[in-house]
Parts: structure tokens; sequence; C-alpha cells
């Protein structure tokens, strides 16, 4: 994994905030991030049935597994754990104790904000940055390359071949 230009304004904010919210669009690389620069957490994905379940039908039992605090993956598909986490951060405020990422939609933002206004740094994660795809050994060196082989960490990490990379994404996921 290359190191993102945001991880260390991720690690900072965790020094100080209880929670940090990290959205972005699908694939563009929250949950590395967050699993590498947060490895002393527990690590749920809440895009699991049973786990999503769990979380919903018992938010407070499902949390509660988590007392040194957790990365909570796709949490937008639980949006009422918020409100308990607002209770948990509230009593023990400890920083960087939970890690939230989430796909990109407002929504998903206008929930974090009031559930957890003053509670959570929030941030951003896009796909991959000029500065950060040029740390990969097949980079684009000009515009026309750069274009046809967009940003996604996927498309390079795994040496994909663009197009086709791209088709079933946007097939997938649109």
């Amino acid at each position: 994994m290359i190191t993102r230009d945001l991880s260390e304004k991720l690690s900072r904010a965790a020094e100080k905030w209880p929670a940090v919210t990290l959205t972005g669009p699908r694939q563009s690389g929250k949950t590395t991030l967050c699993r590498e620069l947060f490895p002393q957490l527990a690590y749920v994905n809440l895009e699991s049935p049973d786990t999503r379940a769990f979380a919903i039908e018992d938010s407070r039992g499902f949390l509660a597994q988590f007392s040194g605090g957790a990365i909570l993956d796709e949490f937008q598909r639980a949006p009422d754990l918020l409100s308990y986490l607002q209770e948990i951060i509230d009593e023990d405020p400890l920083p960087g104790r939970w890690i939230l990422t989430g796909s990109q939609n407002l929504a998903l933002l206008k929930s974090a904000s009031q559930s957890l206004a003053g509670r959570t740094a929030a941030f951003n994660l896009l796909p991959l940055a000029r500065s950060e795809v040029q740390h990969f050994p097949k980079y684009p060196k000009t515009l026309d390359e750069t274009l046809l082989m967009g940003s996604y960490p996927r498309v390079f990490d795994a040496d994909l071949e663009p197009v086709d990379w791209y088709r079933s994404y946007v097939s997938n996921y649109v």
C-alpha cells in the first residue's frame, strides 16, 4: 500500500477527536487506509448481512463488543448506530476510538453531522491524487495516459486493464 496524502491528517485527527469519519466513493481506498492507520482497532464491515442485522436489531449490544473502539466500515448501512455512538462518546470521549467509513452520499453526511456534530472529524477520500499515482511502477506519464487510466487504486494495485475495470465499476455501481 502506498501512503495516501490524507494519512497524516487522519492520524492527527484521531489523536484529538473521539471519532473520525471518512467518506468517499466506493473503491477509493477508505477501508485499506483506515485498517493500515488504525490496526489496534477492531474492524467491522456492516455490508455483511448478519453483522448489519445485529447492529440494527441490538445497537447497544453490538457496540458493547467494542469497548476499545472499532473501525465501523460502511456505517451508512446501519445509520441508527450513530445515535447510540453519540451516547457512548459523550460518556467517554477518548480520542481515536471510533473510525467510521462510508460511501459518500448526502443522506449519510447529514446523518453523521447531526448525530456526531462536534464529536467527529470529517474527511473525504477521493481516488488517487497525481502525487499518489506516481508511487506505482506503472503510472501514467502523459495527460492521455492519465485520462485513460484514471485514478482508482485497484487499477494500479492489481495492474488491471483500465477500460475493463471502469466498465465493470460503472455497470455494477451505477
